[in-house]
């Protein structure tokens, strides 16, 4: 699977071990940045890999931040992202299941890097439901 990953300064550090991860179980990632502690405009980062999952240059999308609310909010801007806020394994679970996200936001001040492994495990291996929740699914964008 080929995996998006950014966010801002508050989750550059989880980035790199998430990397790690990721690529150790035989995923491709892009980093869309930011790779240091200095402050950034997470907009920046966040559109292109928005644009990247939405032109399907990217299956998924991880993007993390201090509160993951930022994030979320900017790639949801994008007609074709279903980005979600998650801070445990369940919800991360039924964004894919019941909402089919394709992007999942990670609040990093408020869980910690072994949970955030844990919910994004979760978001790339479970499948979305469809039946009733496409449907619903379908009615998301404008």
């Amino acid at each position: 699977m080929k995996i998006a990953i950014g966010g801002d300064h508050a989750g550059y550090e989880y980035k790199k071990e998430i990397i790690e991860m990721l690529e150790a179980a035989g995923h491709t990632t892009q980093n869309f940045g930011t790779d240091t502690g200095d402050s950034v405009d997470y907009p920046d980062h966040v559109h292109p890999l928005a644009s990247s999952v939405e032109e399907s240059k990217n299956d998924l999308g991880i993007l993390i931040c201090g509160s993951g609310n930022g994030v979320a909010m900017t790639a949801n801007k994008h007609q074709g992202i279903r980005a979600a806020l998650c801070w445990d394994k369940s919800l991360a679970e039924l964004a894919r299941q019941h909402n089919n996200a394709n992007v999942i936001a990670i609040p990093a001040r408020f869980v910690s890097l072994d949970s955030a492994k844990e919910m994004i495990s979760a978001f790339i291996s479970t499948d979305f439901e469809g039946g009733r929740h496409q449907n619903r699914v379908d009615k998301i964008s404008c």
